[in-house]
């Protein structure tokens, strides 16, 4: 391939579960990947590893971005990355993938520190992340926003965490006009019950936990990280060039209603 051909992507969270499992996607369509984690390191190393030895190619960066200073870290970072390996500094793809979900849960369990840490790494990474990466985004590119089936039903023990899927929503949509001219397209894809390393041990606590779940979707599996991998691929290919200020629900139809 030849280095002006090369398109590039960053994932960020992209060391384990859903980003792991799109960054693999995305260096199987041929994209150099940046390959974002937080503090695990040696895990985001494995990803690239799997990456390579699939013929793709990837390098890790790492950024905490609870702060306001981890986003810029990482902006400094993707470009000295892409500025190795291809020469320049152009983006493709960025996929705001990172994200956490750890906090009080109800509303009268909730603490200001963990309502703002979840707003901080959910809400404010991306949306300043964007700002610092647009001028590089190539026309023509593609923003993907890894959003949550959260925000269209009601769970009281992730209510904080809703908040931030629902506000990325939002952002989608208005930052799809935003970049509209330059052709980048803006969309949201919202998975739901997905099993990475958090729910097969929460499976395995409670045996009867994958049953419930299935009893809940439209689909008779737990979703998968490549269930949710192939439509951010989609949005990301030239295929999905004419889709953009929308949620595209990757759940498997989870909460749809009664099934009889």
């Amino acid at each position: 391939m030849q280095q002006h051909t090369l398109r590039t992507a960053l994932v960020t969270g992209a060391s384990r579960g859903i980003g792991r499992a799109i960054a693999r996607r995305l260096a199987a369509d041929g994209l150099l990947v940046a390959v974002h984690y937080g503090t695990d390191g040696a895990a985001a190393q494995e990803t690239v590893d799997l990456i390579t030895a699939d013929g793709g190619r990837a390098f890790a960066v790492g950024a905490e971005l609870s702060t306001h200073e981890g986003v810029l870290l990482l902006v400094e970072g993707v470009r000295a990355g892409l500025l190795a390996h291809t020469g320049g500094t152009g983006l493709d793809v960025l996929v705001n993938n990172a994200a956490v979900s750890s906090s009080g849960g109800h509303l009268q369990d909730e603490t200001v520190e963990q309502f703002d840490r979840v707003f901080a790494v959910n809400v404010r990474a991306p949306f300043f992340l964007v700002q610092q990466l647009l001028p590089v985004l190539r026309d023509g590119g593609s923003i993907v926003n890894i959003g949550s089936a959260v925000t269209r039903v009601s769970l009281a023990d992730e209510l904080a965490y809703a908040m931030t899927k629902g506000a990325m929503e939002t952002f989608t949509r208005t930052l799809a006009n935003v970049a509209g001219m330059r052709r980048i397209t803006v969309n949201t894809v919202a998975p739901g019950p997905t099993q990475t390393a958090g729910l097969t041990a929460a499976m395995a606590a409670m045996p009867q936990l994958e049953e419930l779940l299935i009893a809940g979707q439209a689909l008779p599996w737990v979703g998968q990280p490549e269930d949710v991998a192939e439509p951010v691929a989609f949005l990301a290919s030239p295929a999905g060039r004419w889709v953009t200020g929308t949620v595209i629900d990757a759940s498997g139809g989870t909460y749809l209603g009664p099934k009889r």
